[in-house]
């Protein structure tokens, strides 16, 4: 990382464009020039590149689309037919023609007049990409977890500090009110002492694909630049069920349910705890894997045992029935449970009302209403969003530690405040990963 970062957080090029207009002819600028048809003037609109076209992109792009001070401009993917329906998506919703495609993410990220990407690449692209956009001055909305492994989420985390990004990660649950509501009933102690959290996730595998043999070592299809897609992980053969949205089930590419749901109930746990910046000290994961050569070979049934400052220990289960799904905080004097689908504690009177009642709530958490949105006004306002770049960092380690627990087999050690596993090397050295040629998670990889 060489560039200098750009500081500026909108780009200004619009602005001199009519500055440029109006010196010649004044009289002829129009009203929608200065935002007059409820649209804010393009110097003051974030412009959006993004990346991946998957599961989570056509949903991010659709919420950023739908926000009258933001323009996606270009779309990414090596995938030739996502990337025509990003295209067509985003230039239906404008009535144009102006979005432009791109294979390689670095030749979008170059340009200066974007702003900001949203990156939804699978999780073995999610630090190269995010590096890249930093150093090109791009403030980002990344999908969770933050990387595939812990080193490339301290890259991440390096980058964004760095080249002074704003940095919204999708774990969209701090959005929503029933989860704040939550967090808030144990920051204000009113279970008491915390002393046990168990945060329940899902187990088994997902097929996305369920159409044919799919499962069957083929030659890439021609819309997809495998070689490309597979980037800095070990080439493997191209198989259809491992690739797009299935890329979940096997490590060279993805973390299995483990790594795609710790950054949502996990994070929620660590901001009840008030746990954003700190972690573990002990960790021991034991789970069932399918052979290390199987097409998906991710735990399909996980149980993680950590123990946490204060005397608090947290369950971490994929696959077990006695631990529901989604964050349940233990304490002293009670227990709050929340999921997506519902809330409930101990005492019925917290559960009255959206918000948690003012004479109880002597700490208020970050209130963001949706989260894209809070991206959006954060890139203005350069002010830290609900959920940044550390915090993120931080909601993921418990399972890349559990699981480097899982795959050693043994009880480890991890010093949170250095962020290394104490004395031992073998479970040290899965706190990183190789790379292909030519790709690098330390130098600049430029586009040719």
């Amino acid at each position: 990382m060489n560039s200098k970062p750009r500081h500026s957080a909108i780009s200004r090029r619009h602005f001199i464009a009519l500055a440029s207009a109006a010196a010649v002819a004044p009289t002829i600028i129009p009203a929608s020039a200065l935002g007059k048809d409820k649209r804010p003037s393009p110097s003051n609109r974030i412009t959006m590149g993004v990346v991946g076209w998957g599961m989570m992109g056509p949903g991010n792009t659709a919420a950023f689309l739908k926000e009258n001070d933001c323009q996606v401009v270009a779309a990414c993917d090596l995938d030739s037919i996502p990337l025509q329906k990003a295209v067509d998506t985003i230039n239906n919703h404008y009535g144009n023609k102006d979005c432009a495609a791109y294979h390689d993410y670095r030749k979008m990220m170059a340009r200066d007049d974007i702003d900001a990407v949203m990156l939804a690449v699978p999780d073995h692209w999610h630090a190269l990409t995010a590096v890249e956009a930093c150093r090109q001055g791009k403030d980002v909305y990344g999908e969770k977890p933050l990387a595939r492994t812990i080193a490339e989420q301290q890259a991440i985390v390096e980058a964004v500090h760095d080249y002074k990004r704003v940095w919204q990660t999708g774990s969209w649950q701090r959005s929503g009110s029933h989860f704040r509501k939550a967090a808030e009933i144990v920051r204000n102690d009113l279970i008491g002492k915390v002393t046990h959290v168990e945060v329940g996730l899902p187990g088994g595998h997902v097929d996305f694909k369920k159409t044919g043999d799919h499962m069957t070592p083929t030659a890439p299809p021609k819309n997809l630049d495998y070689n490309m897609w597979l980037g800095p992980s070990q080439m493997m053969p191209y198989i259809e069920g491992r690739v797009h949205m299935n890329w979940r089930w096997n490590y060279n590419t993805g973390g299995g349910q483990l790594l795609d749901w710790v950054g949502h109930h996990v994070d929620i746990a660590h901001w009840g705890m008030n746990f954003d910046d700190a972690g573990p000290y002990e960790v021991e994961g034991h789970g069932e894997f399918p052979a290390k050569d199987a097409v998906w070979n991710t735990a399909t049934k996980y149980r993680i045992n950590l123990k946490y400052p204060h005397d608090i220990t947290m369950t971490i289960a994929g696959g077990h029935p006695d631990i529901k799904m989604g964050t349940k905080w233990y304490g002293t004097n009670g227990w709050v449970w929340v999921d997506r689908g519902g809330f409930d504690c101990s005492n019925p009177d917290w559960k009255k009302g959206d918000d948690l009642a003012d004479d109880l709530a002597k700490v208020r958490l970050y209130r963001s209403d949706e989260h894209h949105r809070n991206f959006l006004d954060c890139v203005k306002s350069r002010k830290p969003t609900v959920t940044p770049v550390k915090t993120a960092h931080h909601s993921s380690i418990p399972g890349h530690l559990g699981l480097i627990s899982m795959l050693v087999n043994r009880k480890i050690q991890w010093n949170h405040l250095d962020e290394t596993i104490y004395k031992d090397k073998e479970a040290s050295k899965l706190l990183t990963r190789d790379y292909r040629d030519p790709w690098s998670l330390y130098k600049n990889n430029i586009f040719e």
